[in-house]
């Protein structure tokens, strides 16, 4: 008998924009400027509305990345396990397939917040569909506090391969109200 697929999500977010105003500044420290603490806002809001609610978020520890979360949290109704991984830290697309491929199988709705270019490699990687528009404007540009949500019918993380998501929205936060 075949086993039946499981539905599973993912949710990518990209922090949103760092401050440069001190330029010397370890990149891993650098912290959001107030445009991105803006969007970081809109982004909660926006989540808070369609009532997102990952079982699992992993988040990079650099200090743009966790203030992000922090903003993001905010809004939204119940969260799962918080987990920051050094790892994550401008990490590789495949990098960060490889982490999703571990995640335990009780969790149906991961959030991944993280950095570009790997971001966006990974969300290129996992959609081999989805709705159009949102396709073009991730594979055009994937900006600072955008989120990709992806539907991924896979029964076991581990099975979790290239081209097997659907892209269902691509959200940017100078979109949101």
């Amino acid at each position: 008998m075949a086993q039946a697929r499981t539905a599973r999500e993912i949710l990518l977010l990209r922090h949103a924009k760092s401050s440069w105003e001190e330029p010397r500044r370890d990149d891993h420290a650098r912290p959001l400027a107030p445009r991105g603490r803006d969007a970081a806002d809109r982004m909660a809001s926006y989540l808070q509305r369609r009532g997102v609610e990952p079982a699992l978020i992993l988040c990079s520890t650099a200090a743009r990345t966790r203030e992000t979360l922090a903003l993001i949290l905010a809004g939204l109704r119940r969260t799962g396990r918080v987990e920051f991984e050094q790892g994550l830290y401008l990490a590789e697309g495949e990098e960060m397939l490889r982490r999703l491929q571990e995640v335990e199988d009780s969790v149906t709705s991961v959030m991944l917040v993280g950095h570009n270019p790997g971001l966006q490699e990974l969300a290129l990687m996992l959609c081999g569909g989805g709705e159009a528009a949102a396709l073009k404007a991730m594979r055009a540009k994937y900006p600072t506090g955008a989120l990709a949500e992806i539907a991924v019918p896979a029964a076991h993380w581990r099975d979790l391969r290239p081209g097997m998501g659907r892209l269902a929205r691509f959200t940017v936060p100078r979109e949101l109200p």
